[in-house]
């Protein structure tokens, strides 16, 4: 318990979840989405629960559901589940050299919780392993720190997704999860300043353009977000060694 107690209280572990805050939204809208999707595919809240607290993996989820809905065979769905997440097998491989010092229930759970984006901050923070004792404890905690804020924001949204799907029309369908899935994929690349002043204006432009024909709104959009952007972006600075 009381490395429990330091692994929390540890810096680390604060720094690895406020760099998880700036991807969140995103990951939460995608949980959202796929809470949505579960439910509209015909899974019973109680196999939907289930999936989303065992599995923790969006994509594998994703690609499971319509396969599910088919009725088709176990390990087809399995096989498919497999081949999707193989990439985690490269990040285990790797994360080896950092975690191998752990108890195994401890690596299991780590195992468990850690999903791409907070495996890529680990790496871009911790490039090495660590040599000593005190920096093998800060790795841990600054990823302990980044997932746990990952897996409590999927979580949320996925079992709010999951409580909320039947409030949605039907009509509706499957479309709407994949708006949501848009506004996860736009959410996670508003890094900057300049990106959210462009998604807002091109949102803006869109609903204003909206009875155009053809759908040619979303050109609109585009062709005035790229054009603000044009017009807000700092020119680049000129490399002296080019005068030559």
């Amino acid at each position: 318990m009381s490395a429990l107690r330091r692994l929390l209280h540890h810096p680390e572990f604060a720094r690895g979840a406020r760099e998880m805050v700036s991807v969140a939204p995103g990951l939460a809208a995608w949980g959202l989405m796929s809470g949505v999707a579960m439910v509209k595919s015909g899974m019973s809240m109680t196999e939907a629960l289930a999936m989303t607290l065992l599995v923790f993996a969006g994509s594998s989820q994703l690609a499971a559901i319509p396969l599910i809905a088919a009725s088709a065979p176990v390990w087809v769905i399995l096989a498919t589940s497999f081949c999707v997440n193989l990439r985690f097998v490269v990040f285990s491989a790797h994360l080896r050299h950092y975690l191998m010092h752990l108890p195994r229930w401890q690596r299991m759970l780590q195992g468990y919780l850690t999903a791409d984006l907070s495996y890529v901050l680990f790496v871009r923070r911790f490039p090495h392993p660590a040599d000593g004792a005190p920096q093998r404890q800060a790795q841990v905690a600054y990823l302990a720190g980044g997932c746990v804020l990952n897996w409590v924001s999927w979580q949320a949204a996925s079992l709010l997704g999951i409580a909320l799907a039947y409030s949605v029309p039907t009509r509706w369908g499957l479309g709407f999860a994949g708006i949501l899935a848009l506004v996860g994929v736009a959410c996670s690349l508003a890094t900057s300043r300049l990106r959210r002043v462009s998604a807002g204006v091109a949102g803006a432009a869109a609903v204003a353009a909206f009875a155009l024909p053809f759908k040619l709104n979303i050109v609109v959009a585009i062709a005035v977000a790229v054009a603000l952007c044009l017009l807000l972006e700092s020119p680049a600075t000129p490399d002296p060694r080019a005068k030559a």
